[in-house]
């Protein structure tokens, strides 16, 4: 069996921060493992700039912000296992690994998962109706527009104003498509002010507060949605063929479920809980990296 002192699941923003962090603080021994097969995470998707201010004191595009933490690592020893899922980790903390078809069993001292999070379906809301094509979390249609160059259609309707939500309304503009509106249940936008007047203001985009999605048509393709006004209760029907949510994000933390009070385990980034930028999740996983390493030494 193999063994390792510190095992980081996760090689994005979160995981590949720990891992340098902890490397500098004097362990010699780190494996991150990552499902993908190209490291950083949901970085090389976010195409906008916005990235890196705090960390960098420069704004950056995902993609350089990436390849700042990759330029870093790359003067470590650490081990990077792209295509490799961790199956499972178990008390006697060993983690079952699954690359292209092997498994393989790994020992570790400390384990840092650095999973991420998940965005959260339409399935999470009371809505009726079919359940046709052209529904997509905003996560999805950045990865699908943005690295792999597909369309997905023309009338767009947007539901959260999170940061994600109003980034991908002003994608969707620069692609060419009719943003109808981005629907928002509270009496505000979600998302941070600078996301507002960049992504909705200066592309002319409609914020519809206190609305939300009660009943989907359509059959094939998604035709139209019945919104509901939540103050009034007043209906209203609204066309397109495209919907995006961007309902928020819920850190992933089943591979330790029943776990959370091992020694020996550290949660870094948003699978510890969501944080608003990147530079924040990549600062506390730099922390969590260096008490790791430290107490490996």
């Amino acid at each position: 069996m193999e063994h390792v002192k510190l095992l980081i699941v996760g090689a994005g923003a979160a995981g590949l921060s720990a891992a340098v962090s902890a490397w500098d603080a004097g362990c010699r021994d780190i494996r991150i493992a990552d499902r993908a097969s190209a490291p950083g995470g949901v970085l090389p998707q976010c195409i906008h700039r916005g990235f890196g201010l705090s960390t960098f004191g420069e704004e950056l595009s995902g993609p350089s912000y990436a390849e700042r933490l990759l330029a870093a690592l790359s003067s470590t020893g650490v081990h990077l296992s792209l295509d490799t899922e961790v199956l499972s980790v178990s008390h006697d903390k060993t983690a079952l690994l699954s690359r292209r078809g092997c498994v393989s069993r790994v020992r570790f001292e400390r384990l840092i998962l650095a999973s991420g999070c998940r965005e959260k379906t339409i399935g999470s809301l009371p809505v009726f109706g079919t359940r046709p094509a052209g529904i997509f979390t905003a996560g999805q249609a950045q990865e699908t527009i943005n690295l792999r160059h597909q369309d997905l259609g023309r009338e767009v309707l947007i539901l959260g104003s999170g940061d994600l939500g109003m980034i991908m309304a002003r994608r969707f503009s620069l692609e060419g498509k009719h943003v109808i509106a981005v629907l928002e249940q509270a009496a505000h936008y979600g998302g941070m002010a600078r996301n507002y007047h960049r992504c909705m203001e200066m592309y002319q985009i409609p914020l519809r507060c206190r609305m939300t999605v009660r009943k989907i048509h359509g059959q094939g393709r998604i035709s139209g949605v019945t919104a509901v006004h939540l103050d009034s209760g007043e209906q209203e029907y609204i066309a397109c063929d495209t919907l995006v949510t961007a309902l928020g994000l819920i850190p992933e933390r089943a591979l330790v479920q029943g776990l959370e009070a091992s020694p020996w385990l550290s949660l870094a980034g948003n699978c510890c809980r969501v944080y608003d930028i990147v530079d924040s999740a990549a600062s506390q996983a730099q922390r969590i990296g260096h008490e790791a390493g430290t107490s490996l030494l």
